[in-house]
């Protein structure tokens, strides 16, 4: 019999948690959907919760809880890198420690409530690498049976980077680069100079590239990290500063080449633009040289690659450009949020005796709301609607006439990119749709790209391309002669964060682009996240209807029912179910 894991990501952040039963993902969910709080460092009661409820799963039957970290490895890292590193890093060390301490013994408040010593059988806890549920992790929910891992982000437990190799005999670590040698938070760095939230918010700094040039500081910046040949990263220390707590991530010497930060709201200059660029570029670089490494190695054509850093989507599909590898996998949740799935995946493997694969073959992990829950909301709030025979039509025809839709539809997406069921969406034909987007409904910065979807089987018409991209998190060219059709998702430098929808992964949304390409000639939508900027992707019918009321939204279709704001148009279905 297989057993059932709770896995959990409590210590780093994006907090989270999901229940494996059977040998498959039976729910997932970030705990920001639940706290409001974006990038969330909480314990994650409230998704443990809403996993054990929402399966009907008594905590008596889980037999194992697996979590993504190993405080062991972290406390022998921690004591090597101190005699490496010096009073400078044990100051940033010790404060790392207190605040993993702190976390421990939430974790160890929260087992004993779900499990008092009154005699109840006590699942068994796996404490495991926390790199470890990131690439092997990955690897065993991928749908394939060999592989090169990689595993990229700022730090767990002291390792910054994991080269892998997999089959269905065995897996095995190629290699590590340890902290302070970090591309994460070598990223993270440009970031925090170029006035954003370091570890929060690195897809600006990817958006801001290029609009920049990147050869203006591209030599210093590729002097400052090194990659050896066996795929080590080397960062040169003295333009960081991240070491100490309370400092900035940049040195004195980084100031004094690169000229002034910006700080928050402050208009940006050339040299922000600039070091955007280079930083992009050099990151690139070195991630490209890494894969080479690892395709050497290994002598595998396909790669599962996971961890912050592999949220870089435009370095993503230079991996795919450049012909390093055939196809990449990444789990929809490939940053730290997705390590309680590798977790329970890594566990779930070990019990079966190191051949037990984990089914995830969707990204709708999360919550759903029936029909009737969602009337109820609406109606609860005073709410006129209506419910047409076919949304899909009703929608693609609101969106041709250039309205702004909501759309909140089935289980919501886990990872940090709506795919689907909790999106706005926009006629990409129209040109002035992306400013108006941003202007009246995300308040996000005018420079950031939106990302078009578009059904699978119409891939190649519009993105240079072979390979699916179901999660969005790689970045394609957009073919020249379609650049003018779609103008709304096509960045500055031609290219696009696409998603590619099968008609099986999701029906109702590969309808609604079949539907609204038989209306406009261009089955292709930017789809964005129902949110606003700072905020949490909306998780509940009522989280949907305060985003929508709060901002320029036209048009909120959840589940079967239509509401149109009455500034906006004349309800165009004058018979109303449901109120």
């Amino acid at each position: 019999m297989k057993p059932t894991i709770l896995g959990i990501n409590y210590i780093y952040h994006d907090t989270s948690a999901c229940l494996l039963k059977d040998g498959e993902i039976q729910y997932a969910v970030e705990e920001e959907r639940l706290s409001r709080r974006k990038h969330s460092q909480e314990f994650p009661a409230r998704s443990i919760e809403t996993c054990l409820a929402k399966t009907r799963t008594d905590p008596r039957e889980i037999n194992h809880v697996a979590i993504s970290v190993k405080p062991g490895r972290t406390d022998a890292l921690k004591l090597a890198h101190a005699a490496k590193l010096g009073d400078l890093s044990n100051n940033f060390m010790r404060y790392e420690f207190d605040r993993l301490h702190w976390r421990h013994i939430k974790f160890w408040d929260w087992f004993q409530r779900m499990w008092p010593e009154d005699g109840t059988t006590r699942p068994e806890i796996h404490f495991l690498e926390h790199h470890l549920t990131h690439g092997l992790g990955t690897f065993l929910v991928s749908p394939w049976d060999s592989a090169a891992i990689l595993s990229l982000d700022g730090w767990g437990e002291w390792s910054t980077c994991w080269l892998g190799h997999a089959n269905k005999q065995e897996n095995s670590c190629l290699g590590e680069s340890h902290f302070p040698h970090s591309l994460g938070v070598f990223y993270s760095t440009a970031t925090e100079f170029c006035g954003f939230k370091p570890n929060y918010d690195e897809g600006k700094t990817m958006g801001l590239a290029p609009y920049g040039y990147g050869s203006r500081f591209f030599d210093i910046v590729d002097s400052m990290v090194a990659v050896n040949d066996d795929g080590q990263i080397a960062l040169d220390l003295e333009w960081f500063d991240f070491q100490r707590v309370g400092s900035n991530l940049y040195s004195e010497k980084f100031c004094r080449t690169f000229g002034n930060p910006r700080r928050d709201q402050q208009q940006f200059q050339s040299n922000h633009y600039d070091v955007a660029a280079a930083f992009q570029a050099v990151l690139e670089k070195s991630i490209l040289k890494i894969a080479r490494i690892l395709r050497d190695k290994t002598s595998e054509d396909r790669l599962v690659y996971s961890g912050g850093v592999a949220l870089n989507s435009v370095a993503n599909g230079k991996i795919l450009s450049e012909g390093v590898f055939k196809d990449i996998f990444l789990m929809p949740g490939a940053g730290d949020n997705g390590t309680a799935i590798g977790a329970a995946a890594v566990a779930h493997h070990r019990l079966q005796g190191g051949s037990g694969r984990v089914l995830h073959k969707t990204p709708f992990l999360g919550t759903e709301y029936s029909a009737s829950e969602i009337r109820n909301t609406l109606t609860a709030a005073k709410l006129e609607f209506d419910e047409p025979p076919d949304i899909t039509k009703v929608a693609a025809q609101y969106l041709g006439q250039g309205k702004i839709v909501g759309w909140f539809q089935g289980r919501m997406e886990f990872g940090p990119r709506a795919l689907g069921n909790r999106s706005i969406l926009v006629n990409p034909t129209m040109p002035k749709m992306k400013d108006r987007l941003n202007r009246e409904v995300k308040h996000r910065e005018s420079f950031r790209p939106f990302a078009p979807a578009v059904p699978v089987e119409n891939t190649k018409d519009y993105f240079d391309i072979d390979v699916p991209v179901p999660f969005m998190l790689k970045v394609a060219a957009v073919r020249e002669s379609m650049r003018s059709q779609i103008p709304a998702v096509v960045h500055v430098d031609g290219t696009a964060r696409l998603q590619t929808v099968d008609h099986k992964a999701n029906p109702l949304f590969h309808e609604l682009l079949i539907e609204f390409g038989k209306q406009s000639g261009h089955p292709v939508l930017l789809n964005t996240s129902f949110n606003v900027m700072g905020e949490p992707i909306v998780e509940s019918p009522t989280d949907a209807l305060r985003c929508f009321f709060s901002n320029g939204m036209d048009v909120l279709i959840i589940g079967p029912c239509v509401l149109v704001k009455p500034a906006t148009e004349q309800r165009k279905h004058p018979a109303r179910s449901g109120c």
